[in-house]
């Protein structure tokens, strides 16, 4: 997980920097780089891998400068080489960046007929062209700058947090987030960015969030932030307990509120790992066994790890075409199941120390059985015994209710279905696949700005004493976990079917104002589940639908509707869980549980 450090400072700042930047390893990263101003002249220093390779490089080749920016990249567009490390020249400009610029293909063949060079396969080069690019052709103007980031940020499409220096302007640096976090720092005559208030906290605990669609203009004494349309706009500013910064809740209330927002970023890493960008194609470690004598699969694992399983059978059996099975972690090991030489046993756990699930594993070893580990923890139990592990890079998860775990267990599962079934799909479906994995981040910060809407309606949920989630195919594990997700941090009690299946005795429930929230894309089930829906207006229930396209949706009777963007059909699980997860979180606040601790429940389940 990328991280972004900058800092205009009253004295060299290159040390300062690299302390910040070791703050940040925690997120992950396969190289770094540090670029300073001095004498009006911009230089850098970048390494592949650890800091402690960039440490040498510094000690080769010093950087002086009292203004600088950092950052450890997850190799997205391009390899974890020096070439490809950030920070990115381009004239007068250079650049760091988090997140994934979608339409950069499209800038980068305009800027190279206009003459551009590019010396990188990253998107992040595309911004700083472009940045140089409006710098030089509003040169002449009195507010040169200011317009050369209005127009640059206005043109990239996707997730972002950028930090960015210009030569010759040795007291200034640029800032701009949409969808990934940054944070600004105030210091005594000196200013810093960070991607969050933990990389910053020795050098300051007053903090300002830049909102989503912000970029802003610091000096040693200044921060001028604007809006997306360049209007300006006044964030406040807070006091953040250093101590507590490595766990800071940021702008949110809970941990769970944060960790929902930072799920355009944490599945931008995650598809880092596994995704190839360039070439629109997905990749999995090396086994250690042929993948194609595979013949079955089995997914075992509990709760909300269950419920992606169980969207990891779909789209394992519709991509890759190997028959799937899924199992209960604490029941599968209790039976006698048949498993073998081309079985696959896959394990999924935000842990990694599930006891269960790890008993389940050990017992599959024990039968000589191949094992495959999807888990959170990289030093976890489960990641030392598989045979194979797939890491999520959700990052560290303080809410006891997994949300950002959830959701990079289903893009893994995704991408090893994928990469399973390449043959199957054949080059193009991949690529097609691939393009619309690459646009999640952008259609997920599109899903929380409807947070205002669903909490409106979290707040009428909120005086009920019962919920039923349905949804067909694909959304019928969906209303499962949207399920869990109400009941663990609200306690209301709620439960989850399948929507062919009410009228087979679960229909009986139905009454006048039973809220029923009925998950309906628009993909080959929507008429089915539109139907069970219908059953279900009939005995007068209240209807909450989640669906997409407001102009073919027939609304009639339906109490509440919240409105996704339109996405690829089997990629709606992961977009259509931000919605239930924000449902859940609102409905526990407007009933005042303790959201991030609810009772009875452990973050990590340890015993069986």
């Amino acid at each position: 997980m990328c991280g972004i450090i900058g800092i205009i400072g009253q004295e060299d700042v290159t040390p300062t920097i690299y302390e910040a930047l070791k703050r940040l390893e925690y997120r992950g990263y396969d190289s770094a780089g540090i670029a300073t101003i001095l004498d009006n002249k911009i230089d850098r220093c970048r390494s592949q891998g650890k800091l402690v390779n960039l440490e040498a490089e510094l000690k080769r080749t010093p950087l002086k400068g009292n203004i600088g920016i950092g950052h450890t990249r997850w190799a997205t567009h391009g390899a974890p080489t020096q070439q490809n490390a950030h920070p990115h020249k381009a004239d007068s400009v250079m650049v760091v960046h988090n997140g994934i610029i979608e339409n950069y293909l499209e800038l980068k063949n305009t800027l190279k007929a206009k003459g551009f060079d590019f010396q990188t396969e990253t998107d992040t080069e595309v911004i700083a062209h472009l940045f140089s690019y409006h710098l030089a052709e509003h040169a002449s103007e009195v507010d040169s700058i200011k317009i050369a980031a209005r127009k640059t940020f206005a043109m990239l499409e996707g997730a972002y947090a950028i930090a960015l220096l210009i030569e010759n302007e040795d007291r200034m640096m640029i800032a701009a987030r949409k969808g990934s976090p940054l944070v600004i720092g105030h210091g005594d005559n000196e200013m810093f960015v960070g991607s969050d208030a933990f990389s910053l906290a020795p050098m300051t605990n007053r903090i300002t969030y830049l909102e989503d669609g912000d970029w802003a203009i610091l000096t040693d004494t200044s921060l001028d932030i604007f809006e997306a349309d360049g209007q300006p706009v006044k964030r406040p500013m807070q006091v953040k307990d250093a101590s507590a910064s490595l766990v800071d809740k940021g702008q949110h209330r809970h941990f769970m509120a944060k960790e929902i927002f930072e799920q355009p970023e944490v599945i931008s890493h995650t598809f880092a790992h596994y995704v190839n960008a360039n070439e629109a194609t997905v990749h999995i470690p090396e086994f250690d066994f042929d993948t194609s004598e595979i013949k079955r699969i089995v997914l075992i694992a509990c709760g909300s790890a269950y419920y992606a399983a169980m969207t990891g059978r779909y789209w394992l059996e519709t991509l890759a075409g190997i028959s799937t099975d899924i199992d209960i972690a604490s029941e599968f090991r209790y039976r006698d199941v048949a498993m073998d030489e081309g079985t696959l046993a896959v394990f999924v756990s935000q842990s990694g120390e599930t006891a269960d699930t790890l008993a389940a594993l050990k017992a599959c070893k024990a039968r000589n059985v191949k094992t495959l580990a999807i888990v959170n923890a990289p030093d976890s139990s489960m990641q030392r015994e598989a045979d194979v592990t797939l890491p999520t890079f959700a990052g560290p998860e303080i809410g006891v209710a997994s949300t950002k775990a959830f959701i990079c267990q289903l893009a893994v599962l995704f991408c090893f279905a994928l990469a399973l079934g390449k043959a199957r799909v054949g080059k193009e479906g991949e690529n097609e696949l691939v393009k619309a994995l690459l646009t999640l981040p952008r259609l997920m910060g599109e899903a929380l700005k409807l947070e205002a809407n669903i909490e409106q309606i979290a707040t009428r949920l909120s005086k009920q004493e019962n919920a039923i989630f349905i949804g067909r195919g694909l959304m019928s594990p969906l209303a499962l976990e949207g399920a869990l997700k109400l009941k663990e941090i609200s306690y209301i009690h709620a439960e989850g079917f399948a929507a062919g299946e009410l009228k087979h005795g679960s229909i009986a429930l139905i009454e006048d104002n039973m809220p029923v929230i009925t998950i309906a894309p628009k993909d080959a089930m929507y008429p089915k589940t539109i139907s069970n829906m219908q059953e279900v207006i009939a005995r007068q229930g209240d209807v909450i639908l989640l669906t997409e396209n407001p102009d073919k949706t027939d609304t009639d009777n339906i109490t509440d509707v919240i409105y996704l963007p339109e996405i690829n059909a089997l990629l709606s699980p992961i977009l259509y869980t931000i919605p239930l997860q924000l449902l859940a979180y609102h409905t526990a606040v407007a009933k005042g549980t303790d959201v991030d601790q609810p009772r009875n429940l452990a973050k990590s389940v340890t015993v069986e």
